[in-house]
């Protein structure tokens, strides 16, 4: 039988390490300082502090202004989302968009969250000739359009409020880009369950969202029914939002049903 030689030993060790210390991040806690890898992994401090470097320069780790630790980062995140969207929360959502998309006229979509982004994982577009269409895997800052404002009116205090930090960009002249004006219009978000949005992402789009919840409870992502503008009349948002926190809850349903199965 071969043996390994020391330096593929060594290797193999260190693999295990950071392996280890991502896996740490699957417990629960958001962020994690040196000193709690440190005493839960039973390894220096400085084997620690060097392996953390490497996973943030590989964007597999992240820190946030203000906020003592690590977390998980964008690479790390858009694996879980990659993950996330070839199995249970597509096939959860699927069905649900279907009727949603059958029962509106209008195109439904699915996003992830992805480090402080979003992404497109699915659509279900308009039969209508004239319709709006999404580009899947990409990615759009979270404070321009419904599913991205839902999502953000979700996120933890400090996690949006460093968003909230950075400079946004305008991506219509209708894009909200006033910290103070979106802390008032995520307030109202938060409270209705459902963020509506006409020309701020896209000029000439309308589109209705509701946050996505996995069977655990945490926040993944959102639904939304979007279209042309000037078919967003308010009577038929009203009737949109009913449906789109109706279907967040199915998919959800859902998707604890595929976990226990």
């Amino acid at each position: 039988m071969p043996t390994r030689s020391p330096a593929e030993h060594s290797g193999t060790e260190t693999a295990g390490r950071v392996a280890d210390v991502l896996l740490l991040f699957a417990d629960g806690d958001q962020y994690l300082g040196v000193t709690a890898i440190s005493r839960a992994l039973g390894l220096s401090k400085a084997v620690v502090y060097r392996i953390l470097q490497s996973l943030v320069s590989r964007e597999l780790l992240a820190t946030d202004p203000g906020v003592s630790g690590y977390r998980l980062g964008p690479a790390a995140v858009a694996l879980g989302a990659t993950a996330m969207r070839r199995f249970d929360a597509r096939v959860a959502a699927e069905p649900v968009l279907r009727k949603l998309r059958d029962a509106t006229g209008e195109t439904t979509t699915l996003s992830g969250l992805v480090g402080d982004e979003r992404v497109y994982l699915q659509q279900f577009e308009s039969p209508r000739e004239i319709k709006m269409t999404v580009d899947i895997g990409r990615r759009f800052p979270l404070h321009a359009g419904s599913s991205g404002k839902v999502i953000l009116a979700y996120l933890p205090g400090e996690r949006r409020e460093a968003i909230l930090a950075d400079e946004l960009p305008a991506l219509t002249e209708r894009t909200v880009t006033s910290p103070d004006e979106l802390r008032r219009q995520l307030e109202q978000i938060a409270r209705d369950g459902v963020a509506v949005t006409l020309g701020e992402r896209q000029s000439g789009a309308g589109s209705v969202a509701a946050p996505l919840f996995g069977p655990d409870g945490e926040l993944h992502g959102a639904i939304s029914i979007c279209g042309p503008e000037y078919r967003f009349t308010p009577e038929l948002i009203d009737r949109y939002r009913t449906l789109i926190r109706e279907a967040a809850d199915e998919i959800q349903q859902n998707w604890g049903w595929l976990g226990k199965s």
